[in-house]
């Protein structure tokens, strides 16, 4: 297989699940990030607590892990996975009144979990817009991607390498 081979096409292009089931279970890992951008004001309040939805970042971080276990539903062709750790971390940045996501997510597979750890990246993101959105609905998410994987045939792969 070359790396410009799409796995989820067979070989008259139509899409289909790929067949994990003769490869090893490995320990796997993905981490991802992104951000989100938003008025100074917001991150005020946020950082504040005074939002009028509740705790912005406690409840972004509860819908991000929840999201991660539901990936499969949301993605097509995404295999159900029995994820064994989901650990989603939240840093804010005044100076560029920005909220930056970190998901890192695990499981013991046949198969990676990059999937989970962008999705649980992603709606953690879009809860603190939603949360947010009376008062800024301007806040621009960016940024969103696969940091590093681990595990499974294909190694170890850092976005900084």
């Amino acid at each position: 297989m070359t790396t410009d081979h799409l796995t989820h096409f067979d070989a008259t292009g139509q899409a289909h699940m790929v067949d994990v089931g003769a490869k090893a279970e490995t320990h796997r890992i993905a981490l991802a990030s992104g951000s989100i951008r938003m008025k100074p004001e917001t991150l005020a309040i946020i950082l504040s607590g005074t939002a009028k939805k509740g705790d912005v970042l406690g409840i972004a971080r509860i819908a991000a892990i929840m999201a991660s276990k539901r990936t499969s539903d949301l993605i097509p062709l995404c295999h159900p996975l029995a994820l064994t750790r989901v650990a989603v971390d939240f840093e804010t940045d005044e100076a560029n009144s920005t909220v930056h996501c970190k998901a890192q997510v695990e499981t013991y597979g046949k198969t990676g979990v990059e999937m989970e750890a962008l999705t649980a990246v992603q709606i953690g993101l879009l809860t603190v817009y939603d949360m947010c959105k009376a008062v800024d609905r301007g806040m621009v998410m960016s940024n969103i991607r696969v940091t590093e994987k681990h595990g499974g045939k294909s190694g170890d792969w850092s976005a900084t390498s």
